[in-house]
């Protein structure tokens, strides 16, 4: 009798705040999907043992284990080439996590890793905005600024898999001290906290009435909310932080000459306040032969949706293996 073709994968996305898994068919469908707090486990270890029990779950519930062909991971700082989540930033488990090899040993199957701008930009590409396309950047603007690009249909990954620190290029000399230890990092200007911070600034270098100085707690969302409402201090933010982003985004079209931008995560909801001094900003300084032949847009998938799918994608790419076989 010939083997079952296994016809589903787990996708798992790790961000900052939630774990995401789910099951995919093999017509991206999701079939079963959940989620847990991810900083409620402060070691590792008991990460992985934590998922892994919620994955083993999650099958038996949805037609078995002998199912399920393999797992793909979307995490912060991981190395597709090593496997290994290394110095995150933004996660508490500090040093070298080998994820894959923990996962697979738990687990006793298949295990593809991938950064979470990666597996974002496979999830648009397979999915969603960058469908069709061959040579386009996906940026990701959240807590942490990441990004992949693709070209000519392939992913860019670098020697090590850390292809893609947007976030971590230096945007202004000897500027803000970023997570990464170092200082003038686009993220420390554009990602949640440096958004935050240029609010901030912008209250203590005025004293011009605001409503972002009745919010006990900042967030990106509730200055665009104020933006909204027309406040001049939360436009301002926004247009200080586009136009940064449109300086960083201008010098990598410049290098890559891409089809286009695709704009992901929480930071790019900030529409018209963000977009459009950003794409003045890298009309300006972009290389001149590529003026107005780059669409800059946002993704219209579900960002949670989009990494869970991408991470599936990841997972139908890695060979097959079971300890059980």
């Amino acid at each position: 009798m010939d083997e079952e073709v296994k016809s589903k994968v787990i996708g798992v996305d790790i961000s900052i705040e939630r774990t995401t898994y789910a099951i995919v068919d093999i017509r991206g469908n999701i079939l079963a999907e959940d989620s847990f707090v991810t900083s409620d486990y402060s070691d590792a270890n008991e990460y992985v043992t934590a998922l892994s029990e919620r994955l083993y779950e999650m099958m038996e519930a949805n037609g078995g284990y002998e199912k399920v062909r393999s797992i793909g991971i979307s995490a912060p700082s991981v190395s597709s080439v090593t496997g290994c989540i290394t110095n995150a930033a933004n996660l508490q488990w500090k040093g070298e996590i080998p994820l894959a090899a923990l996962v697979r040993d738990r687990m006793g199957m298949a295990v593809a890793v991938g950064n979470d701008a990666h597996v974002a930009a496979l999830g648009e590409y397979t999915y969603g905005s960058a469908h069709g396309m061959k040579d386009f950047i996906i940026i990701s603007l959240g807590v942490g600024v990441g990004s992949c690009f693709f070209s000519q249909g392939r992913e860019h990954v670098g020697t090590g898999g850390f292809a893609g620190e947007f976030g971590h290029c230096c945007i202004v000399a000897d500027g803000r001290e970023c997570g990464c230890g170092n200082k003038g990092c686009l993220e420390s200007y554009v990602g949640a906290n440096g958004v935050v911070r240029t609010a901030k600034d912008l209250m203590l270098e005025s004293d011009e009435p605001s409503l972002l100085r009745d919010i006990d707690k900042l967030t990106p969302r509730l200055i665009y909310e104020c933006c909204e409402k027309g406040d001049a201090l939360a436009i301002e933010t926004f247009r200080q932080t586009g136009n940064k982003l449109g300086l960083g985004l201008a010098n990598y079209a410049s290098l890559i000459n891409p089809q286009a931008i695709i704009l992901t995560g929480g930071i790019s909801h900030a529409g018209k306040y963000l977009l459009e001094p950003c794409r003045e900003s890298f009309e300006k300084h972009v290389f001149p032969n590529m003026r107005g032949k780059v669409k800059i847009v946002v993704s219209r998938m579900d960002n949670r949706e989009r990494d869970v799918l991408g991470a599936a994608a990841l997972a139908w790419e890695v060979p097959e293996y079971s300890l059980f076989k």
